[in-house]
């Protein structure tokens, strides 16, 4: 019981830490989120595909975006994007990679692009099977948000879909924001400027999770109990990261100081 609380205690402290330190060097800091088919409706065993995404400078808030209605638009192919899917999409990938090559030492923050399915690897494959060479990103330079809030708050949503109700929870504008069911539809009936919208909507609202965390203002469902336990470190972890229990101690500590004096200069009278 107590290792399970020192451990949390650690990784709350390790995430926090991390965070912190990405955020100080905020001018090679990245956001990244993206939107792509839904794998839930593909039979054939092919891979989803991309149909949009977005990366937002952190220092600056300037996003930079890729889609295919984009790369359609320049190419005179708007009311054609369906029969030139696979060369849209490549075209996208070209300019996207060429992104990460002047951007690779970066760091990126997102949420949960951590496998095949949904995430680096399935851009990288994607772009491998339309015959591109995909750039990778190290490891150690993706942070994944949605692992690391749960090393800070523990069970931080009650309910699902977390992502939504956790903006939700924290009155973030949700405009133009679709969700996973509203996204595969929105892929089937072809509204691609609708996925962008969303795709930047989302990146948006990753980098005011991130700046919530950083203040110690994220509302979420965990209870104090939850987050540090109730163990005589858990609770000195919660006191110490109180500013009012840092007021009482400086109080304390000068009144005491005080005290001293004051009996040091009537011993020596």
């Amino acid at each position: 019981m107590l290792s399970n609380v020192k451990n949390k205690i650690v990784k709350r402290k390790h995430a926090i830490q991390e965070l912190n330190e990405l955020v100080q060097k905020d001018s090679s800091l990245l956001l990244i989120h993206y939107s792509c088919e839904s794998f839930y409706k593909i039979n054939d065993g092919r891979t989803p595909r991309i149909t949009s995404i977005a990366v937002r400078y952190y220092s600056t808030g300037q996003t930079k975006s890729f889609s295919i209605h984009k790369v359609a638009e320049k190419k005179g192919k708007l009311d054609k994007i369906e029969d030139h899917y696979n060369e849209l999409e490549k075209e996208m990938l070209d300019e996207f990679f060429q992104f990460i090559n002047s951007h690779n030492n970066y760091n990126w923050i997102h949420w949960n692009m951590r496998d095949i399915n949904y995430g680096f690897e399935a851009i990288n494959h994607r772009y491998s099977v339309l015959g591109g060479t995909p750039i990778p990103i190290h490891d150690k330079n993706k942070y994944d948000l949605a692992r690391k809030i749960v090393d800070i708050y523990g069970n931080y949503i009650k309910g699902h879909p977390r992502f939504e109700k956790l903006i939700e929870k924290n009155n973030i504008t949700k405009r133009d924001f679709l969700s996973g069911k509203e996204e595969a539809q929105a892929f089937d009936d072809k509204q691609f400027v609708k996925l962008h919208q969303s795709t930047l909507r989302k990146v948006d609202i990753l980098h005011s999770i991130v700046e919530r965390i950083i203040e110690d203002d994220l509302k979420t469902d965990s209870t104090k109990k939850e987050i540090y336990g109730l163990t005589p470190q858990g609770i000195y972890e919660l006191l110490k990261e109180n500013w009012g229990f840092n007021l009482i101690i400086f109080l304390v500590g000068a009144f005491i100081s005080g005290v001293i004096s004051v009996v040091i200069a009537f011993l020596l009278q």
